[in-house]
Formats: C-alpha cells, structure tokens, sequence
C-alpha cells in the first residue's frame, strides 16, 4: 500500500467529491469522470469520458486512466459494479478501495441477505427468483448492477424475474445510510444520514437518489435517533466481519422505528461522505487512504459543538437547459457540480448539487428546496445561485 509519489487517479461516474477531498490531503488528482464540471476542473486534472450508461463509463474511465502517471487509483460510484473494470484501473498500481474479489461477494445481494441472516439481523427478504402466491407483501425488482436508486422498480406478480435483476421486499419506513472506515476486521461508524429519494422538488422521481441530511451533534433525523445510530455501529462491523472490506463504506437501510433494516452494502466511495467532511473538516480521502492501509480513525469524527444538520441536494433538469455563463458559481460554498457554459443537459439530467446546514432537518429540508429553485431559475442565463 506505500506509494512513493502525491499522484493518484480516480474513476467513477462522478468522482468530484472524492477529487476535492483528495485535493485537500495534498494530492495531485487525475479525474476520469463522466461530467467533467468547473469544479472539478479546479481540483484535478480531468480525463473525459462518456457518460453514456454505467458499463460503458467503467471501461471508458479504464481507458482514460492509462493516461494518468499516477502511482495509485480509487474509484467512486460505478465502478463497484464492474470488478474486472477495477483490475485494469489498478494494474500496475497500488488499489485505494475494495479489490475485485470483495466487491464480487459485497455486490452480490443474496449473499448479503443470507450473511445478515446467519448473524439475526433483521433485513428485508430478498429473493433471485419470483415468490410463490402466498408470500404475499409487496415486491421492489432491482438491477444487480445498482447505484443511485436507478432502474428500480415495484414488481407486480406473474412478472418474470430477468437474471440480471432481483427481488427485494417493499418494507415502510425512512431511507438512511451509515457511513464508516473498515481495515479489513473492524469498522469505525463516521456518520449517519437519511436519504432523499424521488423527491419531485429536486427533479427526481421513483426511486432515484437526490441528496442526503447528516446529523452532527445529536440533531436527530429518525425516530429514535440513538438507537438507530447504535445499530448501524453493529450493521457496520457485521459487514467487515463478513466480507473483508477496506477504506470508506456505506450500508443503505431502511429504519423501522429503531430498526435500521440493511437493503445494500456499498463498498466505496458514497455520496454522503463530502456532509462528514464538511461537518468535520477532515479529508475523507486522507481516511480512506489510512484505513485501507490498516489504520482506522481511533473514534468518530468530533462534530460541530452544537446539534445541527447538514444537507446536500442533487437536482435534476425539469426541461432541456442550455447552461449560461455559471463561471461565478465557483466561489459558493453551496453550490457544487458546476456544469460547463454551453452545456446542453437533457431533461431528467443532474444540473447541480446544492448544500445548506440548519438545526433540524426540516429547515434543512426548505433551505435545499429554495436553493435548488434558485440554480433552476439562474442556470440559464448564469446568474449567482
């Protein structure tokens, strides 16, 4: 794991949050991304891929990565799905993150269920196959090669079950996440967060993510906050006990009161983990770099002195948008993923993301809607968001 140069190579979909935070521990990024944005550009040096699906991003970010003289190379999302895409990423490299064959066993979802169940965990059931009439309940259909909420959708009986997909049972509750730092044989809990999904004031709908709220401080965001944070800790070690994981994580769950019902374990590089650093000050980067080299941060990370959330919010192209002169955008805090003046983004397409901190979760909640109306009503044109 000792790499002797500053110089290291990140793939994924969009690796801006990792590029910025890898930035800020001192290293030099090369970024093979599928968006290319401003503020990606101001951290790194961009290797341009195509964003045409998930598959093709992956071998695309493996292509553009051969340029980089980089010693090392993390992924974020996208690449978790793809292990023989991260072999090529690696080779001749030293590998910051999960290598192929955890990530074969941690993808694979009925593995998941059947360890959670050896251990008493409770978790939505999951099946590869079709349930028999009395089962009852209703059913979610998910891609096996998942991320981001996308290609999800409810499963109605008599539909076949394509071997590219599974089945996973429709539980009510509030959509969370648990983020932590794993060695290999433990883990150490760095936050929790509830996710936003499908939330039409962002431009998402189904079951598509949009953002996240991290509390810090005790603020609460479920029910019984304490416990549910005290059961993802044991979601969190279940997981590295199980399937050997390295560096930064996440566990997604649903919470049933005070019971975080684990759905799917990524095992990279996640989206909430920029709410840990700005709430922390810490690089996230420099963590995972740490742990996949053995050492785990010797306790959470010290939050901000008072209760408090932080959120993030992806918002999506209501209509096609032509990006207007938006160059001005790089010197607020609160708006990131900045697209490219002259960019034209499809309906349905992330535009940006915007952030906003308050003491509970519903003033957070308002701050990113208006925020997110706001970049709407200016990114034609590039007024300041």
């Amino acid at each position: 794991m000792t790499v002797r140069g500053r110089q290291v190579v990140l793939a994924g979909i969009s690796v801006r949050a990792m590029a910025e935070s890898a930035a800020r521990a001192g290293y030099r990024v090369w970024a093979a991304d599928g968006f290319g944005d401003l503020d990606l550009a101001a951290c790194a040096a961009v290797l341009p891929i195509s964003s045409a699906g998930a598959g093709e991003v992956a071998r695309a970010a493996v292509v553009a990565a051969r340029r980089a003289p980089a010693e090392a190379a993390a992924y974020a999302g996208g690449l978790e799905n793809w292990p023989d895409a991260v072999r090529d990423l690696a080779r001749a490299r030293a590998l910051w993150g999960n290598p192929p064959a955890t990530l074969r066993r941690a993808r694979d979802p009925l593995l998941l269920a059947r360890a959670l169940a050896r251990r008493g965990i409770a978790a939505p059931e999951t099946r590869a196959s079709a349930p028999r009439a009395e089962a009852g309940g209703r059913w979610l259909l998910k891609p096996r090669r998942s991320g981001g909420g996308h290609g999800i959708r409810p499963w109605r009986a008599g539909q076949p079950v394509p071997r590219e997909s599974y089945l996973q049972r429709r539980i009510a509750g509030v959509p969370g996440s648990v983020i932590f730092a794993a060695d290999g044989r433990n883990a150490v809990r760095l936050g929790v967060s509830r996710q936003l999904v499908g939330e039409r004031a962002f431009g998402a709908t189904g079951f598509r993510y949009c953002g996240s709220l991290l509390s810090v401080g005790g603020a609460a965001l479920f029910e019984e906050q304490e416990r549910v944070e005290a059961a993802t800790t044991t979601l969190a070690q279940a997981a590295v006990e199980e399937f050997g994981v390295l560096g930064l994580n996440g566990i997604d769950f649903i919470a049933r009161g005070a019971v975080p019902m684990p759905v799917e374990l990524n095992p990279r590089f996640t989206a909430s983990m920029e709410l840990v650093e700005r709430a922390t000050g810490l690089s996230m980067f420099a963590v995972h770099v740490r742990a996949c080299g053995g050492t785990l941060p010797a306790a959470r990370p010290r939050p901000a002195r008072a209760p408090a959330i932080f959120g993030k919010a992806i918002v999506f192209a209501p209509r096609r948008i032509l990006v207007g002169d938006v160059r001005g955008w790089l010197s607020d805090s609160t708006v990131r993923d900045i697209p490219r003046p002259g960019e034209r983004i499809a309906r349905g397409r992330p535009v940006c993301t915007v952030f906003a901190k308050a003491r509970t979760a519903a003033a957070c909640h308002r701050a990113l809607r208006r925020r997110a109306a706001t970049a709407l009503r200016h990114i034609g044109r590039g007024a300041a968001a």
